[in-house]
């Protein structure tokens, strides 16, 4: 994401991420949201996010235009120990497509990016990659992007990733992980996009909270 994206992240968990206590979960399906709007708990880092309703459903919508990194942050706020996932619709134009994702721990914590120009599936670490799969994305279908950071037994940090095309069997096993030894401050969860493609970028079904044992 871009660098005026990461300082206006900074400044937001400065003034919002330790004043919000762990609680034990987040969903929004945004069917009882309004459209035009965003849902009040959300913090808009930067996009012009708005929930949009098509053939009965509704979602939120990141605009295809700027040409641009954006982002939101939503749900508990958490330092380890927890998950985030949604459902992503996204469309390619001519040799034109999108990035997008979900992430953990604010904007500079950690991202599950779906790279299409890379055919990669990346985890990021603020703006870096720090761990890449291939990755061949389908334009036009919904998939569903996991990501979660949990403590093994043994009290190291694992960052483990997985996405899927809405319709078909979950991955059993994690299709990307790393080791994690120094773990960001707490923070929320996050949706991310770059609608380069031009064309519209849609969130659903978004999800967070602590890790399932």
């Amino acid at each position: 994401m871009r660098h005026s994206l990461l300082g206006s992240g900074l400044l937001v968990f400065l003034l919002f991420g330790a004043s919000l206590g762990a609680v034990q979960g987040y969903e929004n399906d945004f069917e009882k949201a309004t459209v035009g709007s965003v849902p009040e708990e959300f913090l808009v880092i930067e996009g012009g996010f708005a929930v949009r309703e098509e053939g009965g459903e509704k979602f939120l919508e990141l605009p295809g235009s700027p040409l641009d990194s954006f982002g939101l942050i939503f749900g508990p706020t958490q330092k380890s120990g927890q998950s985030v996932s949604a459902r992503i619709f996204s469309t390619s134009k001519g040799r034109r497509s999108p990035t997008f994702g979900v992430g953990l721990n604010g904007v500079p914590g950690f991202k599950l990016q779906v790279s299409p120009a890379k055919k990669q599936l990346e985890l990021l670490r603020g703006e870096s990659s720090i761990a890449s799969q291939p990755f061949q994305w389908v334009s036009g279908k919904w998939l569903i992007l996991r990501l979660q950071l949990r403590q093994s037994a043994e009290g190291s940090h694992q960052l483990e990733g997985k996405v899927w095309v809405q319709g078909t069997e979950e991955p059993k096993d994690w299709m990307i992980r790393v080791p994690v030894t120094e773990l960001p401050p707490p923070g929320r969860a996050m949706i991310i996009g770059s609608p380069f493609s031009g064309t519209p970028i849609r969130y659903d079904d978004l999800k967070s909270g602590l890790v399932a044992q």
